[in-house]
């Protein structure tokens, strides 16, 4: 595992840290390569449920490195859309993740930092974080999916305001806005975050994975075709063990005790 990176397990829960603090947790291609691969070993390991990502320091991520800008200005123009297509691959492999994924936001998250947020589920910020899409102050436009993201979370006028503006955004506001789901005192941001995932990992996992598929899904299609799509998806939690598992442990006044099948 590279130094950028730092990985564990606990309780269900993978927690993902970037680790380049002294950089603000900017993307070099050696972390977004481990980050890549962890990301899969989460999507197919039975030990993982919930996948929490943050950074060390004052940054949760600020996107690409400024330092290796005037190098990238120099491409030509394939070698330019082919960096834009490797950066897109961590959107494509959040999205075949049916798993729930939170971002922790601990600080900064700008630029391709921010739409890495997006690209979560769940995002929680600490009380000091701020939040900015600064692609044009730059001269760029948002590479990595923020474009996609960012409108279905706050609006496609509020997205445009981002956009434009590359104001920062405060963390209350970033709530009031719907940008963040919850904000903590940035002593309690992990806590409450691990609290937060370690109960969604206690609940049935197959229903977790399938309710996350159902609603995205849902969203991107009519109602007839995303209430099929549910009839399709009830067998598969209704036969579970999880599903029996749940009824019996309800009526012996238990904890139940889940398995993922």
């Amino acid at each position: 595992m590279s130094e950028q990176l730092i990985f564990e397990v606990r309780n269900k829960v993978a927690t993902i840290t970037l680790n380049r603090p002294e950089k603000l947790n900017a993307f070099t291609p050696e972390m977004k390569e481990h980050w890549l691969e962890t990301l899969e070993f989460c999507r197919s390991s039975d030990e993982v449920n919930v996948i929490v990502i943050t950074g060390t320091g004052r940054a949760f991520c600020t996107g690409g490195d400024v330092g290796k800008f005037d190098e990238h200005s120099r491409e030509s123009l394939v070698e330019v859309k082919e960096r834009v297509v490797d950066a897109q691959r961590l959107a494509i492999k959040l999205d075949e993740i049916d798993k729930p994924v939170i971002a922790a936001l601990n600080g900064l998250a700008t630029g391709g930092g921010l739409d890495v947020a997006l690209m979560c589920d769940l995002r929680f910020a600490a009380q000091s974080a701020r939040f900015a899409e600064t692609y044009t102050r730059m001269g760029l436009i948002p590479g990595a999916g923020g474009a996609y993201y960012l409108p279905r979370i706050v609006g496609a006028s509020k997205a445009l305001q981002m956009f434009f503006s590359a104001d920062f955004v405060a963390a209350d506001e970033a709530r009031r806005i719907g940008l963040v789901d919850e904000v903590f005192p940035d002593d309690q941001l992990m806590d409450k975050t691990m609290e937060f995932a370690e109960r969604v990992a206690g609940n049935a996992p197959i229903a977790v994975r399938l309710t996350k598929k159902i609603l995205y899904e849902g969203l991107d299609t009519d109602l007839r075709t995303a209430l099929n799509l549910v009839a399709s998806s009830m067998p598969m939690a209704r036969t579970s063990d999880d599903h029996r598992e749940a009824v019996a442990a309800f009526q012996e006044k238990r904890k139940p005790r889940f398995t993922g099948r």
